[in-house]
């Protein structure tokens, strides 16, 4: 994605374009799953007066905004992505490598809610194991 499609997609979820937000925006497209602290070494590497408040800030309302998604890592930080359509995440126990793995979310949420009763309004699933990779060097 470049830059103009990113500065598009910010002002598509009603957010002004700062230089700071389209560094987030890149680099969450480069590398899929980003931590805050990671963000905030690729922000600061192009900006090195940035704070990390400011990366605090930007995802935060990035966040409330739809733009991005908050990936709740059991035992590890959590992650940020581009939200897209419903899917699971990967998680690797050994290097932590994140990936997405495209599923059909819905038929889990529909029997969730047939079976509890509950109104399910999000998700976070997250499955955990050991990537080929790290398969290969066991």
């Amino acid at each position: 994605m470049n830059k103009e499609l990113i500065a598009t997609n910010l002002r598509n979820h009603h957010l002004k374009v700062t230089p700071q937000r389209l560094k987030i925006v890149e680099s969450l497209n480069t590398f899929g799953h980003l931590n805050i602290d990671m963000l905030y070494q690729e922000v600061k590497e192009a900006y090195p007066n940035v704070s990390l408040a400011t990366v605090y800030k930007n995802i935060a309302i990035m966040t409330e905004n739809g733009l991005l998604e908050e990936v709740k890592v059991p035992e590890s930080k959590s992650v940020f992505e581009i939200r897209k359509e419903p899917h699971l995440h990967l998680h690797c126990s050994e290097c932590g490598k994140i990936e997405d793995f495209s599923f059909d979310t819905e038929q889990i949420r529909a029997h969730a809610e047939a079976v509890s009763g509950y109104s399910i309004q999000s998700s976070d699933i997250v499955l955990r194991g050991i990537c080929p990779a790290c398969q290969k060097k066991r």
